[in-house]
């Protein structure tokens, strides 16, 4: 799977001369977080909800209304946007996006082809993906259990379920506590719990947790 595949697009942009409180009104109609700045055409630079809203003056300040908005009017983009914002191309594969947005504290990146600006992926564009990972909206058999991080293992679990005839649904694997073994989280349809159980009986350490979800 690419960023392409998952972006959001058309990307909503901003001019870099937009008044801070305009750029607040569409982020709010819009329901975006950050939005890439593009100045003819080229993109130059990215502001944040949380950029915007810290160029606005503190809420115990001591001018007057009138002050404060003559002040804010005359604050734009431009001053308070990221220049030379972190961007990956269509082509990315969508987990090196999850882990640069990870690594560098980042709630977005925009999205290029050929140098030219065409979308941006999301935190919460990856929640969705994460949904859909984890089959999050179908119900079936949630398992959690331990196995040994050997080669074959995983072969002989996979194989253990389709011929008590279940139909994986999801699959996932993460690292435990102990580096010699792995944390499988999947879920399955087509069989129950004590089916499930005596299937892998003789193949995990031990499961953490059995559900219906």
């Amino acid at each position: 799977m690419f960023v392409g595949e998952r972006m959001s697009h058309p990307v909503i942009t901003v001019s870099p001369e937009t008044p801070v409180h305009d750029a607040l009104a569409l982020f709010k109609k819009e329901h975006i977080r950050r939005a890439p700045v593009v100045k003819d055409g080229k993109m130059i630079g990215i502001v944040s909800e949380s950029d915007l809203l810290n160029a606005s003056p503190s809420p115990v300040t001591s001018l007057s209304v009138w002050e404060m908005n003559y002040l804010i009017s005359k604050v734009t983009v431009k001053q308070v946007m990221s220049k030379k914002p972190i961007t990956v191309d269509v082509a990315t594969p969508i987990e090196e996006a999850a882990r640069i947005m990870a690594d560098k504290k980042l709630g977005g990146l925009p999205v290029m082809r050929s140098g030219k600006l065409v979308g941006i992926i999301t935190e919460t564009d990856l929640f969705k993906i994460f949904l859909e990972l984890m089959g999050a909206r179908t119900k079936a058999i949630r398992v959690t259990a331990e196995i040994e991080d050997q080669p074959g293992t995983l072969a002989k679990v996979t194989k253990a379920v389709a011929d008590a005839g279940g139909n994986f649904i999801s699959f996932g694997q993460f690292s435990g506590d102990d580096p010699s073994t792995r944390i499988l989280t999947f879920k399955v349809a087509g069989l129950k719990k004590d089916e499930i159980t005596k299937s892998l009986s003789k193949l995990v350490n031990k499961f953490w947790d059995i559900r219906q979800c």
